[in-house]
């Protein structure tokens, strides 16, 4: 029958037990290092004190399992309130942001959002083949064609083309297609090919970098620049603008050059509202997107380089054996008096019947038919444009 192993029994086991090598010696330390004395434990036919390793029995094996668990539940009661807690306070959060609902965290549904994507040199740009139904002071359709212009497909004849440039004014935000200016002068003018290219929310400096892309495609004879003097100053002065839409800038030089900066553009949070799927259901997401955006690629403020890059246009026109005509929105001194001492042929639009909104005082189809009365009567003086009815004499 088997016994239990006594304190005794195990002093008389040392007795008799044969002198240890240096290996085996060496050995039994590493066994007790890692088990336990056999006292309380009771293996059947054992007559001397052993050292018992937890998975060499059952009732230690079950022990061992027994503390384990213990220690994975004391750990789990204690960090369980705290995420409960964690968890119940973003929630908390989450329905305040969507109660609160401040405007940085709402997506933009302006035509830059709606028919414009990010582009890495420009900041945004139209979408090829993209169309929209866009609200603002009035709901408008917009299509663009395959080179994302709104506008008809563009198809080279044996015409010379005139390419207009712009900005919401030109793009005609708050307007039908068939009611902006260039369709009033396309109506009019028969020995041009006309192209609108406006493109909405564009400043001076990305209307710059606009017109070198698309020249290779246009080959203008004549460029019709509008200047909208209403924020094109501020859009030229910044890297970040409608909606937090980061864009590229130009510098000044310590020399008085323009350098051109901040491509490629960073991605707004606009634009991560659009393509993540967690900041575009989450509110705390699009808050930590927010702020990610907002700190690691801060607005930088340059000297207004306005004046500088008109002449970098007019420079790149011309060098190109065209010829560049300014509009403005309004009349600005200083740039009447940079375009009359540089001799650019100009016309301003006072006067020209305008939405009272905050979206940019965009002109009504009485406005646009305003504008291409002047820019026709300036086409016309300079020399450029002949009028269907004198084509015909």
């Amino acid at each position: 029958m088997p016994r239990s192993v006594s304190r005794g029994g195990c002093a008389a086991a040392r007795n008799r037990r044969a002198p240890l090598t240096r290996s085996s010696r060496a050995a039994v330390r590493h066994l007790k290092a890692i088990a336990q004395p056999l006292y309380l434990c009771e293996l059947p036919g054992v007559e001397s004190r052993i050292w018992c390793v937890p998975d060499a029995g059952r009732q230690c094996m079950a022990g061992s399992n027994f503390s384990m668990r213990e220690r994975i539940y004391q750990a789990l009661r204690s960090i369980g309130p705290m995420l409960l807690t964690t968890f119940l306070t973003l929630v908390a959060f989450e329905i305040v942001l969507r109660i609160v609902d401040p405007r940085i965290f709402r997506e933009d549904r302006t035509e830059r959002s709606l028919t414009h994507d990010y582009d890495a040199e420009l900041g945004w740009a139209p979408i090829p083949h993209s169309s929209s139904v866009v609200s603002t002071e009035r709901t408008i359709h917009a299509e663009h064609n395959s080179l994302g212009f709104r506008d008809i497909e563009f198809v080279r004849d044996a015409r010379p083309t005139m390419l207009f440039l712009g900005d919401s004014l030109v793009w005609a935000s708050d307007a039908e297609a068939n009611e902006r200016f260039t369709e009033v002068l396309r109506s009019r003018i028969s020995n041009y090919t006309i192209v609108n290219a406006g493109v909405s929310g564009f400043g001076t400096d990305q209307e710059y970098l606009w017109l070198q892309r698309l020249w290779p495609v246009i080959e203008p004879t004549v460029v019709v620049l509008t200047v909208c003097t209403t924020n094109d100053r501020s859009d030229n002065s910044t890297n970040v603008r409608y909606g937090g839409n980061r864009k590229p800038y130009f510098d000044t030089a310590a020399d008085g050059t323009l350098v051109l900066r901040g491509q490629p553009v960073p991605k707004s949070r606009q634009l991560y509202i659009r393509e993540d799927w967690l900041v575009r259901h989450v509110r705390i997401a699009r808050l930590l997107t927010a702020a990610y955006v907002e700190i690691r690629h801060r607005q930088r403020w340059v000297p207004d380089p306005t004046e500088r890059l008109l002449g970098k246009i007019r420079e790149f026109v011309e060098a190109r054996g065209a010829k560049l005509i300014v509009g403005l929105q309004f009349g600005d001194d200083k740039l009447v008096q940079y375009l009359q001492a540089e001799r650019i042929p100009f016309v301003t639009f006072d006067g020209a019947e305008a939405y009272p909104g905050r979206t940019g005082a965009h002109w009504t189809p009485a406005g646009h038919r305003l504008v291409a009365d002047r820019l026709m009567g300036l086409l016309t003086e300079s020399n450029i444009v002949e009028t269907r009815s004198s084509a015909s004499q």
